[in-house]
């Protein structure tokens, strides 16, 4: 029988840790209120088995993953001698994780973790208690659950579970698949966990565990990564294989959509709970959410990023002397606008390595000095110079028209906005923090109209056939069949986002 889980406490101070409440403070602390213009990374899961002090390992995954959530984290553990163990905390794995005294109450040979951003659950008002991994004990043992993504009908199943008797410690929607598995009536976790994400809609990657076994699986669309390395006799699952790398682990292959892997210090089995259908990966991972130095089905992310630049300057060319990315995301698509036209590229924006968390409470002042905090105009390589400025994205448009203030105050002769996505007009719902429709820039308003906003010489975004051929379908977007999950940009959602439709939410008119 497991022993019972340390940091189980009571409602009061929660698990692993004392439940407090986010304050506006802490809130302040962990988003700077400058930098709310791009679209939070959803989550990042990683799970080792079979290796000496799992938790180290789960710790430099995470640490490889916190692009992906830098809200929080959180490590679950097992040893066959002291049972299950966890540690949850806020703020970034290095500040932390890397403690000896935390980690030494982390032992045993197997383990999950997770970072993440509150893309569901209780925002600007986070609690400990909220943090994944979440734990429940069953009659055949315990089991973790860590999850990247987000449950489309959370709410009703919450609902329904509540009404059955079940009682929730977290607003997450990670914790319903917990439920479904204490209730479900197969004799083993396997089946449990089969059966649970049957009942559950939307995007899900999870990693769960027992004591012996390693277990990852993907939603059938496969709309969220999960990859699987082996470490000398042990074996990973994480988000992205960066942080396979981080570890010194070999790249197996990608769970498949739709599949699970059980994974022991023997090997791995592959299961198929789900009927098949036609895969819908996330086309904006391969824009914006994974690391450049990842892989994405077979595809390096920053080769992706950089044709993404040359589609661009086929589609969208301009007269200019200068070719400058905002970092540092804009980059590789900067390179390859910069190869393609023959514009020479060059570092006209420096981006503060070092600001962190500078400033917990800014004044007012500091708030109006914006990404300035941030960002610094090269101005010697500015001055006179038409510049083509390269970004991701544009979501509310702030930063976008903050950053050319900047680059005219140093005496540019012009600004020309090229970006490497298509407007983002539509929210996520599959684990993306994303505005809501009205506070979309590209939901209100034409891009001549985000031009004049911008107050731009000009303003171009990259097609959504061009963002296609950018990763590798040469004909573009097929409408009838597309090749990725692209509702950000098209409105056509792949699941139907049952709670918000039931809320409220208006689905895109068909044509």
């Amino acid at each position: 029988m497991a022993k019972p889980l340390r940091g189980a406490q009571s409602h009061a101070t929660g698990f692993g840790g004392p439940a407090l409440a986010m304050s506006d403070l802490d809130a302040r602390f962990f988003s700077h209120p400058f930098d709310d213009d791009k679209l939070k990374e959803e989550c990042g899961v990683f799970g080792a088995v079979g290796v000496s002090n799992a938790a180290n390992f789960v710790a430099l995954g995470l640490h490889a993953l916190q692009h992906r959530g830098q809200e929080a984290g959180g490590i679950v553990v097992h040893d066959p001698d002291q049972g299950f163990n966890s540690a949850r905390r806020f703020g970034y794995v290095r500040d932390n994780f890397t403690s000896q005294k935390l980690m030494e109450t982390l032992p045993g040979p197997i383990g999950i973790g997770h970072v993440r951003y509150s893309t569901a659950g209780s925002k600007g008002n986070t609690a400990i208690r909220d943090v994944q991994p979440f734990f429940g004990e069953f009659s055949m043992g315990g089991a973790a659950i860590a999850h990247n993504g987000n449950i489309t009908n959370a709410e009703a199943l919450r609902r329904e579970l509540i009404d059955r008797g079940s009682i929730f410690q977290s607003s997450s929607d990670s914790e319903c698949i917990i439920h479904l598995m204490a209730r479900s009536l197969q004799n083993n976790h396997i089946e449990r966990l089969k059966d649970a994400l049957r009942r559950v809609e939307g995007a899900f990657s999870v990693v769960a565990m027992t004591r012996t076994k390693l277990i990852g699986v993907r939603d059938p669309l496969g709309v969220r990564p999960l990859v699987i390395g082996q470490v000398g006799d042990g074996y990973v699952l994480a988000s992205e294989t960066c942080a396979l790398d981080i570890i010194g682990a070999d790249f197996l292959r990608e769970v498949a959509p739709g599949e699970m892997v059980v994974i022991t210090e023997a090997g791995i089995e592959s299961h198929s709970p789900f009927e098949r259908k036609a895969p819908r990966f996330c086309i904006f991972e391969h824009v914006y959410f994974s690391r450049p130095d990842s892989i994405l089905g077979g595809q390096s992310v920053y080769t992706t990023r950089r044709q993404i630049g040359v589609e661009l300057a086929r589609e969208a060319p301009v007269e200019a002397d200068l070719v400058c990315p905002v970092p540092d995301s804009g980059t590789p698509a900067a390179i390859g606008y910069s190869q393609q036209s023959g514009i020479p590229y060059a570092m006209g924006i420096i981006r503060n390595q070092y600001m962190g968390r500078t400033f917990i409470e800014p004044s007012e002042q500091i708030r109006n000095m914006g990404v300035r905090l941030k960002l610094n105009v090269n101005r010697a390589l500015i001055r006179g110079k038409r510049v083509i400025l390269v970004d991701d994205s544009v979501v509310r448009g702030t930063t976008s028209r903050k950053i050319k203030e900047m680059i005219l105050d140093a005496g540019a002769a012009e600004v020309h906005f090229r970006i490497a996505s298509p407007p983002t007009a539509w929210p996520c719902f599959y684990g993306v923090d994303t505005p809501q429709r009205e506070k979309l820039l590209a939901a209100t308003m034409s891009e001549e109209e985000m031009r004049t906003h911008l107050g731009v010489d000009s303003l171009r975004f990259i097609t959504l056939d061009g963002l296609y051929r950018a990763v590798g379908e040469a004909k573009g977007r097929d409408p009838a069949a597309p090749a990725y999950c692209d509702a950000c940009f098209s409105g056509e959602y792949p699941v139907a986002p049952s709670d918000r439709i039931a809320a409220g939410f208006e689905l895109k008119a068909a044509e």
